[in-house]
Formats: C-alpha cells, structure tokens, sequence
C-alpha cells in the first residue's frame, strides 16, 4: 500500500499480520528501549525496524540498528531520510538517499472512524467542513481516519527539517480524490507557521498522496530537494 503512494527514489517495504518480521533479532541496543515493554509493543517495535533493515539492504546500506530520537523520531543512517509505520497487524517504513529527497512522512490506520470527540481536537473548522463534503458524496470512506493519517504524515516530514514540534492545528489539509474513484488521490497540506528553509526557500506547503485498502488507510508525504 505505502510504496504506491511514494516516488521511484524512495524504497518501501511492509508486513502484514503476525508476520515473521514481529519476531526478527533486534540489536542489543534496540532491545535495551523495550526491555520493559508489554508484549504488543515489543512486537510493534521489531516488526517495524524488521523492515526498515529490509529497506536498508534494498538501498545498498549495511543493516544497523534504527533507535528512536528526540520526541521518538527514528535516528537513521547518515546519508538516509525516512518514516514508519504501524498498526494492529500492518508494519511498514519506508527509506531514501537523502540525496533525492528532503523528507518523507508515512503513516498507517485502520479504517475506522475516530474515536468520538477525537476530530474536534486534530482538525480546524475549514478541514471538518470539507470532510463532511467528502463523507456526503462517499460515505464508504472514513475521511476523519484519513485526515489523522495525513496529519501524522505531515508532521512525521516536518520534524527531520525543523527539529520542532507541529501540533495538528498547525496544518490545514485539503484531501483530493483522484477522478473516477474514492479509493485513493492526493491532499496538500498548508503549513499555517513558518515552513522549514529549504534552499533559501521557506516552504509554505506539503503534498503527498493516500490510499484505502485492505481494512487500512495510509498517507505519504514526501518533500522534494530544491
């Protein structure tokens, strides 16, 4: 699902279920972070850096140990940029040279609607507006699940270049259907505080593209070099 969504740079490896990748050797350093956590994390925590390695090797890069960093964000390799992802029975990350991109997001969840009161605290006034539009024309979609998913993306490319935090509210996200079809298209994210400085440029805003499928939804955003 993720590796349609990203460009032909970036390479994408997934797992679905109680995949052998939940219970892949970790580094000891890995194992340190999850030495007292309760199995499903435990499992989250492998599965996931399983295919971050997978996508290492895919690249030419020597397999090594991804640990989380500040606010939990994974430490890559120098040389790399990339995300992951995870939730009940999907793993997911997805890697770059960073050579060819500045930053990606990805993010996965299931299609289900939010928890009740969840929308009113991630979306602004105009996103919940034009989320009941996307609802009345196809209902079979979970518009406020995809919207999270893309704040999730978003921020998950937004702190490599910033370092900062972005809170949900910090964005307005447009989602786009792509013609013919409510199963997949694009969205473009407006940063509404200063954008990253790439090149000289302050970025104003973030594209990137999503899908519905196989009881998931999920978002990429990707950041291109100036």
């Amino acid at each position: 699902m993720i590796e349609e969504l990203l460009p032909d740079p970036v390479v994408a490896v997934e797992a679905y279920g109680d995949d052998e990748t939940d219970h892949a050797p970790l580094y000891p350093e890995e194992r340190a972070v999850v030495a007292r956590a309760v199995d499903k994390r435990r499992r989250e925590f492998t599965g996931v850096r399983a295919c971050a390695r997978r996508a290492m090797e895919k690249l030419g890069v020597p397999s090594q140990p991804v640990l989380p960093g500040e606010r939990g964000a994974p430490r890559w390799p120098d040389g790399l940029a990339g995300s992951m992802t995870h939730c009940d029975g999907y793993r997911a990350a997805a890697l770059v040279h960073a050579t060819d991109l500045a930053s990606l997001g990805i993010d996965a969840e299931p299609h289900a609607p939010l928890p009740e009161g969840v929308l009113s605290t991630v979306a602004l006034t105009a996103e919940q507006r034009r989320l009941a539009g996307l609802a009345a024309r196809h209902p079979g979609v979970h518009w406020d699940r995809l919207l999270f998913s893309a704040k999730e993306s978003v921020y998950k490319a937004w702190f490599p270049l910033t370092g900062t935090w972005l809170d949900f509210t910090e964005a307005d996200i447009e989602i786009r259907t792509a013609p013919g079809t409510a199963r997949h298209g694009g969205l473009r994210a407006r940063l509404l505080v200063p954008g990253p400085l790439l090149g000289g440029r302050r970025l104003g805003h973030f594209e990137g593209r999503w899908t519905v499928g196989q009881g998931l939804v999920a978002t990429a955003v990707t950041v291109p070099r100036p």
